[in-house]
């Protein structure tokens, strides 16, 4: 590899984390290399990520055995787990985010799925898990739904760094940018510093991709070849929504920032809330594998990359500050899904994929515990 892309982004002004890890990456002294020869800057976790981490994975026995003699809870030992792998992958990010003075080197963790429609006790779970985990380069992950956006108000005026994700539509990632804003006001009207907490909003797109190009599909397949027309401008969209729906929506981060309410933050040193980049490996094999890194980079943006993902990036991602434009052709896509004799309401497909990301977290988190709780039974029989 003669150019490592992944360093070209980095100087566009866009961050590179992954979306991965494990106690393998940390004890073999993968994830420090990632650090210094492909220039990561940041991880993000989640449920699902966990359970293929430690379901099956022996490198966890030792530390399970020592919850069993400590008597603690499956839930106890699933949480001692990964909060380990939290603060040490944090220890490992540490000299990042001092480099950066706060900007990356963060280590993100979710809280319990199952909660994602309850506010308080998001907000209490949020504050627990900063508190025990302990590191300052540590972004806690609140669901962008309804109820979870006042749980990101309250958490951010406490002064603790947040990743809010989930966030599909337009208009979620609005209110997201509004939520930060209104906590951090908090905190000023409190007389407190907010030059130390950050924030990202992560927007998620493949999943987009996948669930509109199945409609189109559907389509495709009952019109036939009775209107070739209509069939070509259904075409004409297939892949494109998502990367046009994200590349309005920096338009909206851009709006925000030249807000008088954001810029009197800002004099007061306020960390701009990036969109970061989400669900970003591409599902569709017909799809070029970087899609969703290329046509999105541009500065003051995170692109949180699967392990995959990161590889072809570094190998063959064409570099080029495209976040801000073609948003003229991004907005028209969007507005033919409203054609009469297309309709494919946008929002529907928004809701309904919140609704199947919070299921998507929730079962694996929910069968991690049942595979632990197996694997206690077994070593404590030993």
């Amino acid at each position: 590899m003669t150019t490592n892309h992944l360093l070209e982004i980095t100087d566009v002004g866009q961050s590179i984390w992954m979306d991965n890890l494990s106690r393998d990456l940390i004890k073999s002294g993968e994830l420090k290399s990632l650090i210094e020869t492909l220039g990561i800057r940041g991880v993000t976790s989640n449920p699902a990520i966990f359970e293929k981490a430690i379901a099956g994975n022996a490198i966890y026995d030792a530390d399970i055995e020592a919850g069993i003699r400590a008597k603690k809870s499956v839930l106890e030992i699933y949480e001692s787990l990964t909060f380990d792998d939290i603060r040490d992958a944090c220890d490992i990010f540490r000299p990042v985010y001092d480099q950066t003075d706060g900007l990356d080197g963060y280590i993100s963790i979710e809280v319990p799925p199952t909660i994602a429609k309850d506010t308080q006790s998001t907000i209490s779970e949020a504050r627990r898990y900063h508190k025990v985990i302990d590191r300052p380069n540590v972004m806690i992950k609140i669901p962008g739904t309804p109820e979870g956006l006042p749980a990101v108000e309250q958490v951010i005026a406490d002064g603790i760094s947040v990743n809010v994700t989930l966030l599909f539509s337009v208009q979620s990632y609005i209110d997201t940018a509004w939520a930060y804003i209104r906590g951090l006001e908090a905190r000023v009207a409190a007389g407190q510093d907010i030059s130390n907490v950050a924030s990202v909003a992560s927007f998620f797109l493949s999943r987009i991709d996948s669930k509109i190009d199945d409609l189109i599909d559907a389509q495709l397949k009952e019109i036939g070849d009775s209107n070739p027309n209509l069939a070509q401008r259904l075409l004409s969209i297939k892949g494109k929504i998502a990367v046009a729906n994200a590349k309005v929506a920096y338009q909206k981060y851009l709006k925000i920032i030249q807000s008088d309410r954001w810029k009197a933050l800002s004099a007061k040193g306020a960390r701009v809330q990036r969109l970061l980049w989400a669900s970003t490996g591409t599902k569709n094999p017909a799809y070029s594998d970087v899609m969703y890194v290329d046509e999105l980079i541009g500065p003051d943006t995170v692109n949180t990359l699967p392990p995959s993902t990161i590889t072809a990036c570094a190998d063959h991602c064409n570099v080029e500050n495209r976040v801000a434009t073609g948003v003229e052709e991004a907005q028209q896509a969007i507005a033919t899904l409203n054609d009469p004799d297309i309709y494919i309401d946008l929002q529907q497909v928004m809701t309904e994929l919140l609704e199947d990301g919070i299921v998507k977290f929730v079962q694996p988190f929910e069968s991690l515990l049942k595979s632990l709780e197996e694997k206690v039974q077994r070593l404590a029989a030993v």
